[in-house]
């Protein structure tokens, strides 16, 4: 099966990155979100992203237009019907996403491959509200997109072997390095990351040291290219905590209970760099 047109599920920050690589491979790209504005702020960021990339010698700049050229927006799911490969990019909510599935499972041809880039919520479960749970697969996008290589390639109980071999050939399409892992909660990469910045977060609720005294730490001492903090501020601490919940709910271990402070933070509504402020501040949201 050749992938021609790919659609992508809400333009926040991870959607209009994928966008963005995907057009830049060649894919023709149809981007979908409830709310226009956001759509037109979405193809905004690509296009400035772009014109950085070209800026720093890595695009031609003669290609730009044919690039942004490539991305299609719509405020409805009914025009992913072409797209042979739809990923979900939502908010971090299975009830959300679920919902999502089921009307794409309506809309898309029973061909069409099924993928979500969510960072935590189960694939097998998004898998069963379809009727194609073996064309569901997770395709777990690193924030920023466009720099990082990273696509954490995930199998849910159903997922055929023919789908996992599609969205890998798609995300090396995309310049991405694709690795696999089993559909158990955090996958990898937040099952490893989160209780690291859940901790980072406890640290500075008991005075450990500062944030930024903390980021030197971990970039200095441990080769990390951001500190904790810094990266949960560019993650969102709403994601951060919506992944830390479902951690917690699913294995059931205390280790990965929220820290009452990101709870805080996020009840006030410092939710890093989107917001302007978070562990530290950002003038120019």
């Amino acid at each position: 099966m050749k992938i021609r047109t790919v659609g992508i599920v809400g333009a926040g920050q991870m959607g209009c990155g994928i966008a963005h690589v995907a057009a830049l491979a060649g894919f023709d790209v149809v981007l979908t979100d409830i709310d226009a504005e956001i759509l037109d702020q979405g193809v905004a960021s690509v296009a400035a992203n772009l014109d950085r990339q070209i800026r720093r010698g890595r695009v031609d700049g003669a290609e730009r237009d044919q690039i942004l050229g490539r991305i299609q927006t719509s405020t409805y799911l009914k025009d992913h019907v072409n797209s042979e490969l739809v990923i979900e990019s939502a908010e971090e909510r299975l009830a959300i996403k679920a919902e999502i599935f089921r009307q794409l499972d309506v809309i898309c041809p029973p061909s069409t491959i099924l993928a979500s880039n969510t960072s935590s919520i189960s694939i097998t479960k998004l898998g069963t509200a379809t009727s194609r749970p073996d064309r569901v697969a997770g395709m777990h996008f690193m924030n920023p997109v466009p720099m990082m290589r990273l696509v954490e390639v995930v199998r849910g109980l159903d997922t055929s072997p023919e789908t996992i071999e599609i969205v890998n050939d798609v995300a090396r399409t995309m310049n991405k390095t694709p690795v696999e892992c089993a559909d158990l909660p955090g996958f990898v990469s937040n099952r490893l990351l989160m209780p690291m910045i859940n901790e980072a977060i406890v640290a500075v609720a008991e005075n450990v040291a500062t944030p930024q005294a903390i980021d030197e730490i971990m970039t200095l001492g441990m080769n990390h290219p951001m500190g904790p903090l810094a990266l949960a501020d560019l993650i969102g601490l709403d994601n951060c905590l919506s992944v830390m919940r479902t951690l917690h709910a699913e294995l059931g271990d205390p280790k990965y209970r929220p820290s009452p402070l990101l709870i805080r933070m996020v009840d006030a509504g410092r939710l890093g760099r989107k917001s302007g402020r978070g562990f530290y501040t950002y003038p120019e949201a």
